[in-house]
């Protein structure tokens, strides 16, 4: 699964395997979670800190994880999206 952000220890990464909604996958320190692409957790478990700086993250980077997620549904290479600083 490509990484396309890494921040303050959090990794951000996204495939395409065929299925809605839109989301992207966040690890931290052996958590796992999925998001949609407004920053809302689907699936899995996060640390609260971590929670809201990937949330914050998505809703700046909304139309860039929208891009990519069209990018990953064609079998497309993913672009590298900013992290938070």
């Amino acid at each position: 699964m490509p990484t396309i952000s890494m921040f303050f220890g959090i990794l951000i990464r996204m495939y395409y395997d065929e299925h809605n909604p839109p989301h992207f996958h966040a690890s931290y320190q052996g958590n796992q979670a999925i998001f949609d692409m407004e920053g809302n957790i689907l699936e899995g478990d996060f640390p609260d800190r971590q929670k809201k700086l990937v949330s914050a993250w998505a809703v700046l980077h909304r139309d860039e994880l929208l891009a990519n997620w069209e990018l990953a549904r064609e079998d497309q290479t993913l672009f590298r999206i900013e992290p938070l600083r």
